[in-house]
């Protein structure tokens, strides 16, 4: 009996559990206009750090990328459509001073970064994994594992722990996260 060459890569237990957290987390992002700031703010705390575990146990898969790139399914317009409603839920909240960041070393200014850029940029490659994944073939499943998994080596991974440490910040600081509504004038 022959298997494909890298259906066990792709079927993993691992490759699933990520998965399955992946999706939690853009289903989550995809309805930030149902929670209130205080709870988002706990919630993507949460998801982080589990993310960021399901991420660091995926297989390198057996087999390189193929010569096609996977297909992009987040479009730039999705991109910014989620990032402003992220901008809007965090508001004043949003940006932290940025602490790690190698061109930083040289630098007399503090380096601002934003939260929801971090999120939003973790939700593009997510979502474009997912939906990839879900395709069920087994080279586009590869692929978008591998490009997922160097993404996060190469980009986001910093940037999750980056915010994190923000969130954290906010969620265990002394700052005031309930939304109030400004009246109408």
């Amino acid at each position: 009996m022959s298997k494909e060459p890298f259906s066990e890569v792709v079927y993993s237990k691992n490759v699933i559990e990520f998965a399955t957290v992946a999706n939690e987390y853009c289903s989550f992002i995809e309805a930030v206009d149902q929670f209130e700031r205080k709870s988002f703010i706990t919630k993507v705390q949460k998801l982080f750090p589990l993310l960021y575990l399901k991420t660091v146990l995926l297989p390198v898969p057996d087999i390189e990328m193929s010569d096609d790139l996977p297909e992009k399914h987040v479009s730039e317009e999705d991109y910014n459509f989620i990032l402003h409603k992220l901008e809007a839920k965090l508001g004043q909240f949003d940006a932290y001073q940025e602490v790690f960041d190698p061109s930083m070393q040289f630098s007399e200014e503090a380096l601002e970064a934003s939260i929801s850029e971090n999120i939003a940029d973790i939700y593009q490659d997510l979502k474009d994994f997912i939906l990839s994944y879900r395709m069920g073939t087994l080279e586009v499943m590869n692929d978008a594992l591998w490009e997922c998994r160097n993404n996060f080596e190469q980009y986001w991974g910093q940037r999750l722990v980056n915010g994190l440490r923000a969130l954290h910040n906010l969620a265990y600081g002394m700052a005031d996260l309930e939304e109030t509504v400004e009246p109408a004038e």
